[in-house]
């Protein structure tokens, strides 16, 4: 039988897959929550953000070391590599998003607990489509 330490910290790895893309252009960047303070938009209250360039119409990024619990998920296509979502004159996105989760979007973004996942063991794996309201 195997046994850890009692200050032992399990860690979780979150797999985070973008679909949508059409293209090589630009960057796709995330952020990682882990309440719903801050959720979506807020970059400074995310547990890590990254932007990674695309190069391949199928992007995939990896959050290692992840303490296990409740998570969610927001990533942008940010085609000109700007760091910000880009809106029009009505507020709009017009570069492509999205959540974990996938839910309907309405008239605003999600709230925390519906694009919210658990992430246990090793290894969770999720798929995020990208889409437009444009």
């Amino acid at each position: 039988m195997l046994h850890q330490p009692a200050n032992a910290t399990l860690s979780s790895n979150l797999t985070v897959e973008v679909e949508g893309l059409s293209n090589t252009k630009g960057q796709v960047c995330f952020s990682l929550f882990s309440s719903g303070k801050g959720f979506p938009n807020s970059k400074d209250d995310a547990v890590n953000t990254q932007c990674v360039k695309v190069t391949d119409k199928l992007l995939e990024v990896t959050f290692d070391n992840l303490e296990p619990k409740t998570y969610a998920v927001a990533v942008f296509w940010d085609d000109n590599e700007d760091e910000e979502l880009n809106r029009n004159f009505l507020g709009i996105p017009t570069e492509k998003f999205g959540f974990s989760s996938n839910p309907v979007i309405t008239t605003g973004p999600p709230k925390f607990g519906e694009s919210a996942i658990l992430v246990v063991g090793k290894n969770t794996r999720i798929s995020i489509q990208l889409r437009s309201l444009l």
